[in-house]
C-alpha cells in the first residue's frame, strides 16, 4: 500500500471527516518512487484505471479500501514517466469513462481530454508555457488553389514576430498543424525558442486535411500539393530561402507517413523531416495486424523499405516506449543510416499523444534548423 494511505489507516478505519481531509491535503496521482497509486473516491461496483501503454493491459483493477469508499490502483512506472488515463466506473450495470476527479492535470486532444499522471522525474519543459519576454508570432490563413485535389484549401501560416519582407526564411510544412498549435503549443514553442535564438525565424504553413487517413496514408495526390501545390503558393507570396536544407516538412503518427512520402517522392525537395511517432506500419511476412485503414501505409512503407533512397538529408524521428509504433520506428532507422542520411531518433516515456509530441518539439526544431546559440556553441 502507498505510504500516504498506509498512514490514513494505520490505527483505525478513516471516518468521512478524515477523508475529506485526507483528500483536501493530498496531491493525486500518489508517487512513491517508481510506484504510481491511482485513488478514486465514490460509491461502485468496480472502477478500473484506463491507460494506453503498450505491453500493458488496458484495464487495470482498482480495490476498493475496507470500510470506506476509496478504492485504489498501483501501476509501477519507470522514472520520468508521463501516461494519459481515464477512470471506468462501473455503477447499476452502467459504464462510465470520467477524468480522474482528484487530479488537476489534464490534457486535450480532438477527441476530448485526459488525466495526466507525472511520474517521478517528469517536469513538464519550461519553454513549452508562454514567456511574457518574448515576442508572439502572428498566424494568418491564406487560400491555396491545389490542382492535385482540383480545389482550394485554407492554410495557416505562422510568421515570427520579427518578420520583414525583405529577409528571407527558412519553411517547415507541419501536417495537422492547427492541431499541433492547440494540443501541443506548437506557437508558444516557437516564439520561445526563436527568442532564444535556438531556431532561427522561420515561417511555418500549418496545414490540415479534411481526410486524414486517407490522404496521410501514401496518397500521390498529398505529395502533389505539398510539392507542386502549397511549396510554390509559399516561394512566391513569402520571401522564403531557395534551397532545400532550409526546406522541410514535420507531422505525426499518420502526418508522419504522410511527411516521410511526401519527400521520398520528391527527393532533393525538401531537405529535413521532423517524423513524430510516425505510423509506419509494414510486413515482413504474411498480411499486417493493423487493420483495413493501414493497408495503403504498408503498401507505401513496404516499397520505401526495399527503396528508400535519399528522402532528406536530414531526418529526426521521436517515439514513446509506450506505444506499440516503437517497433516500427526503431527499425526505419538502420534503414535511414544505411542510406547514408544524417539521423536522430529519440525515445520518451510516454504515449501516442499530443504532449508526449510537444515535449519533443525543442530537440528536433533545433536540430534540424539549429538558431544563432546553437552555431555559437558548437
Amino acid at each position: 500500500m502507498n505510504p500516504a494511505l498506509r498512514k490514513l489507516f494505520r490505527k483505525n478505519t478513516p471516518d468521512a471527516a478524515q477523508l475529506d481531509a485526507f483528500i483536501h491535503e493530498t496531491g493525486f496521482p500518489l508517487v512513491d518512487g517508481s510506484d504510481v497509486t491511482f485513488v478514486y473516491r465514490g460509491q461502485a461496483e468496480e472502477v478500473f484505471l484506463r491507460c494506453w501503454i503498450a505491453g500493458l493491459d488496458t484495464a487495470q483493477p482498482f480495490q476498493p479500501l475496507s470500510g470506506t469508499d476509496l478504492w485504489a490502483a498501483t501501476i509501477e512506472l519507470p522514472k520520468g514517466s508521463r501516461i494519459e488515463y481515464k477512470f471506468e466506473v462501473i455503477n447499476n450495470g452502467n459504464r462510465q469513462l470520467i477524468l480522474d476527479p482528484l487530479n488537476e492535470v489534464v490534457a486535450r486532444d480532438p477527441f476530448g481530454a485526459n488525466s495526466v499522471c507525472q511520474a517521478d522525474g517528469y517536469e513538464r519543459p519550461e519553454w513549452t508555457y508562454p514567456n511574457d519576454e518574448c515576442r508572439r508570432g502572428a498566424i494568418e490563413t491564406v487560400n491555396v488553389g491545389s490542382a492535385a485535389f482540383n480545389e482550394a484549401r485554407d492554410v495557416q501560416v505562422y510568421l515570427p514576430a520579427r518578420f520583414r519582407r525583405n529577409r528571407q526564411y527558412p519553411l517547415l510544412l507541419v501536417h495537422d498543424g492547427v492541431d499541433y498549435v492547440n494540443f501541443a503549443s506548437l506557437q508558444t514553442v516557437l516564439d520561445n525558442l526563436i527568442h532564444a535564438l535556438e531556431i532561427p525565424q522561420m515561417i511555418v504553413a500549418l496545414t490540415q486535411s479534411p481526410d486524414r487517413l486517407k490522404e496521410y496514408a501514401g496518397d500521390e495526390r498529398h505529395a502533389k500539393f505539398l510539392a507542386e501545390d502549397l511549396l510554390p503558393f509559399m516561394s512566391e507570396r513569402y520571401p522564403l530561402i531557395d534551397e532545400a536544407r532550409a526546406r522541410g516538412i514535420m507531422g505525426a503518427s499518420f502526418g508522419g507517413v504522410a511527411s516521410l512520402h511526401a519527400a521520398w517522392r520528391f527527393p532533393g525537395v525538401f531537405g529535413n523531416l521532423l517524423l513524430q511517432s510516425g505510423s509506419f506500419a509494414f510486413s515482413d511476412l504474411g498480411r499486417h495486424q493493423r487493420g483495413p485503414v493501414f493497408d495503403p501505409v504498408v503498401r507505401f512503407m513496404n516499397e520505401f523499405r526495399e527503396q528508400p533512397g535519399c528522402p532528406a538529408e536530414n531526418i529526426y524521428l521521436s517515439c514513446g516506449i509506450y506505444e506499440s509504433l516503437i517497433y516500427e520506428n526503431r527499425s526505419l532507422v538502420p534503414r535511414l543510416q544505411a542510406q547514408g542520411l544524417n539521423v536522430r531518433f529519440e525515445e520518451a516515456r510516454d504515449a501516442h499523444n499530443w504532449e508526449n509530441w510537444r515535449d519533443r518539439l525543442r530537440s528536433g526544431l533545433s536540430w534540424l534548423y539549429p538558431g544563432p546559440l546553437w552555431f555559437v556553441y558548437e
